[in-house]
């Protein structure tokens, strides 16, 4: 349901979240899969993972909203392997495996272990399911407070909503072998454009902060789920919207321009990167 909705948001002159994190993050990967859209030369295994993992625990919290209950953990498992090996089967390029898990069954393996060390510890005491998986479209405003042509496109993880206080707090799910600083969450732009869709859907008041929570599944020997807490202000929101603009602006330009981070290790265009 969430993806047809998303589709139709798509329909608009629009830029999706991700899109924008992409620029970011490599504005000449950005030409390549969206303005050139090339054929990646491989596909990291960390994104069928991600989507795998994802569809599980999606179904864990879907259960909980429509039943009462939590989906059983052997179909939270089934779904990701099922999801994993259609991603193996389906793809018409090599999938690049790491060290850590260096083939299908040990990816398979891996994934079935990080849920079931989230079904052992999450904990919904006190909170409400208010939704999973929802794509949002609000308006884009610039940084003096006009309209843009362009939406802002998303879809957010989680919604949980405080059964005393009824909050709202935004939860997004991630997998990372690595812990997260604190300052790493502060700032992370994710999170404000979570925020900015609520916002402008009237979800919150424009000016009330927004609680946030990553859900990070360590992938360890033995792993770990921790809570990762954090807010996002009007000011947050604010900066969001000028940095949109700004990326907008660039991709507008056409100014595309290679960006050396530890990314490059399993891009999708490192070829096509060296020979630009």
């Amino acid at each position: 349901m969430s993806s047809i909705a998303l589709q139709q948001m798509k329909q608009e002159l629009h830029i999706s979240a991700s899109q924008i994190f992409t620029y970011l993050g490599c504005s000449l990967k950005y030409r390549f899969m969206y303005v050139e859209q090339r054929q990646p030369e491989h596909l990291p295994v960390s994104l069928p993972f991600g989507r795998a993992i994802h569809a599980g625990i999606e179904r864990y919290y879907r259960s909980i909203k429509e039943t009462g209950e939590p989906a059983p953990l052997d179909a939270m498992e089934d779904l990701f392997a099922e999801s994993m090996t259609l991603a193996h089967d389906e793809l018409s390029v090599p999938i690049l495996y790491k060290s850590e898990a260096p083939d299908r069954e040990s990816v398979i393996a891996m994934g079935r272990q990080l849920l079931s060390t989230f079904y052992e510890n999450i904990d919904l005491t006190g909170m409400e399911v208010v939704g999973i998986e929802i794509p949002l479209s609000t308006r884009l405003f610039n940084e003096h407070g006009e309209p843009t042509d362009f939406k802002l496109v998303g879809v957010l993880d989680l919604l949980l909503k405080d059964s005393n206080s009824d909050e709202l707090l935004i939860v997004d799910n991630k997998t990372s072998k690595q812990k997260k600083s604190q300052d790493t969450i502060d700032s992370d732009l994710q999170m404000t454009a979570y925020s900015y869709l609520l916002a402008g859907q009237g979800s919150v008041f424009p000016r009330s902060p927004v609680n946030c929570r990553f859900d990070v599944l360590r992938k360890l020997k033995t792993p770990k789920l921790e809570h990762y807490y954090t807010v996002r202000t009007a000011e947050d929101r604010r900066r969001f919207s000028k940095i949109a603009t700004a990326v907008l602006a660039g991709i507008e330009n056409r100014v595309f321009i290679p960006v050396k981070s530890w990314m490059c290790a399993d891009c999708q265009y490192a070829g096509a990167c060296s020979d630009w």
